[in-house]
């Protein structure tokens, strides 16, 4: 897993600007394109591509407006690049094959994907799901290719007045 960490490294991180988030590099018209061509609608529900209907994938009709990416990553353009280039390498099991895109075709895309429900600002950009942030817990990551850090780097964590929301709550 030595890859996820260089690739991660490689991708500009253009979260705090506003939306929709720009790609150095990316063309929204030609990430549409792209999308078709890769066949992404068999599996995703993705708006403005034709016959995308797909319910093996998340639904990425309003994909600028999601807070997580593959469920446990950062919706910020520098995981979802790399996320597109190889996301077996993030996250092993899963069932999202690896399609061998370039960087700037990743890029395309991703410039295409923030250009559906456009509507995120800067200040919710970084804020957890509401569900999470009303029972007061947060979603840590741990930097990716420190030394010491766990396999595991996300863990879910008490609000610090040291509450934590009964299992199920959520």
């Amino acid at each position: 897993m030595t890859l996820a960490p260089m690739m991660l490294g490689a991708c500009g991180d253009t979260s705090h600007q506003n939306v929709p988030n720009q790609i150095a590099g990316g063309e929204p018209e030609r990430g549409k394109s792209l999308i078709h061509a890769y066949g992404c609608g068999a599996c995703h529900t993705i708006a403005g591509i034709r016959g995308a209907r797909g319910k093996v994938g998340p639904a990425l009709e309003d994909y600028a407006q999601q807070h997580l990416l593959a469920g446990f990553l950062p919706n910020s353009p520098r995981y979802l690049i790399a996320w597109l280039m190889d996301p077996v390498a993030l996250s092993p099991r899963t069932a999202m094959p690896s399609h061998g895109l370039s960087e700037a075709e990743a890029r395309h895309i991703a410039s295409y994907l923030y250009t559906l429900g456009a509507r995120r600002s800067d200040e919710n950009a970084t804020k957890p799901p509401l569900p999470l942030e009303e029972h007061g817990v947060t979603i840590e990551l741990g930097a990716a290719g420190q030394a010491g850090t766990a396999s595991r780097t996300r863990r879910i964590v008490p609000a610090a007045n040291g509450t934590r929301s009964p299992p199920g709550s959520l």
